[in-house]
């Protein structure tokens, strides 16, 4: 690698390289490796590798601050559009909060690059990768990923397969599971909207107006008050209705005045339709994850038989198994579905759309269908 970088770039010396190389040794902490870490330098020399110095993409759970030249990919699960910031300097910034299979991080988007999270640029869903970006910490001590003037940002690129790349619903808490270790913590829930109050106003120390606004939102494992502040409540009032189902990305933990736990929104908070369009990893399934969509292939032919339920009703089921890149599920597949399903023979690839997953027969978990899943097969 230092002779790769040698050659590309001849004002380079080798002792600054190493220099360089110990310095940044010192600042990951052993844990990046050195490989990496000469190709973030090269980067940020610009010099021009050749192919067997491949592109490094690190995962979003090794960025520490102080990085450059590095490059990360992602799939959107939160766009806040652009603000405009005055000072020595003016500018615009926007953000987007991306996920991979370690974890989920802010990318501030600067300048040119915020049209990326205007309407019409990038969607929640998208994959988007970062190259010649840098890290910064946060005012609360995160790392956080900058999109400069250096770098380049692309959507949904052709070699990157999206498969790798959960959804949200990963790193979804359940509501029944907040508890008081999470106080003053960020975190994801997302459900179903039970009820909702009204927008109340409130005079500040400063006296200027506030809003606030609260919510209750309900997964099936529980339920929590959702308490929604100042320019967000203008934002997301129209998403909110009884019966609406919503994501709340990076929410604060907080105690209620009356005891027990609230969900708080500020403008770091993205809140949302639940997101449907892309698929889930079998590996990534849970309970109470709420509506997913699965792409995957046959194992077993479907096993079509009469069963009755709790309400003494005789109707038809089909269980077969699924399984793609990371796993195996069984599906339950009931009424009209089971006759969807019962030509379907081992190695078909097939598409499940708004199906739920459960606990089924030994408490393992199984997909089951309802009235609005439809089950498609690749052609």
């Amino acid at each position: 690698m230092v002779e790769r970088i040698l050659s590309s770039c001849p004002g380079i010396s080798r002792k600054s390289v190493l220099q360089k190389l110990e310095g940044e040794r010192s600042r990951a902490g052993g844990l990046i490796s050195d490989e990496a870490l000469l190709r973030m330098i090269a980067a940020g020399l610009g010099c021009e590798m050749d192919s067997e110095a491949a592109e490094h993409v690190l995962l979003l759970s090794d960025l520490i601050p102080g990085l450059s030249g590095i490059s990360v990919v992602g799939r959107v699960v939160a766009v806040f559009h652009p603000r405009a910031f005055n000072g020595n300097r003016k500018g615009r910034f926007a953000s987007l909060l991306i996920a991979d299979e370690s974890g989920v991080l802010r990318v501030v988007l600067w300048n040119d690059k915020t049209g990326f999270a205007e309407p019409g640029g990038v969607k929640v869903g998208d994959i988007v990768r970062f190259r010649h970006s840098y890290t910064r910490e946060d005012f609360g001590g995160k790392v956080e990923v900058h999109a400069g003037e250096k770098c380049t940002v692309e959507v949904n690129p052709a070699d990157v397969d999206s498969r790798k790349y959960p959804s949200i619903g990963k790193f979804m808490t359940k509501i029944g599971e907040l508890s008081s270790v999470q106080k003053n913590k960020k975190l994801n829930v997302a459900g179903t909207v039970k009820r909702l109050g009204s927008v109340s106003e409130f005079e500040r120390s400063d006296s200027s107006v506030g809003k606030v606004l609260r919510f209750a939102l309900f997964d099936g494992s529980g339920e929590v008050t959702v308490v929604v502040w100042n320019e967000k409540v203008d934002e997301i009032e129209s998403l909110v209705k009884v019966g609406s189902r919503l994501q709340v990305v990076n929410g604060k933990v907080k105690k209620a005045a009356g005891g027990g736990l609230e969900v708080h929104v500020d403008s770091g908070t993205y809140v949302g339709a639940q997101a449907l369009s892309e698929f889930s990893s079998l590996a990534s399934l849970k309970e109470d994850l709420g509506l997913v969509n699965i792409l995957g292939e046959v194992v077993t032919r479907p096993m079509v038989r009469e069963v009755k339920t709790s309400r003494q009703e005789v109707v038809k089921l089909a269980t077969f198994e699924l399984k793609d890149e990371t796993g195996k599920i069984w599906v339950s597949a009931w009424r009209n579905h089971a006759d969807a399903v019962q030509d379907l023979n081992v190695g078909d690839r097939i598409v499940i759309k708004n199906g739920y997953v459960k606990k089924g027969f030994g408490d393992q978990l199984e997909l089951s269908t309802r009235n609005s899943t439809s089950i498609v097969k690749e052609t």
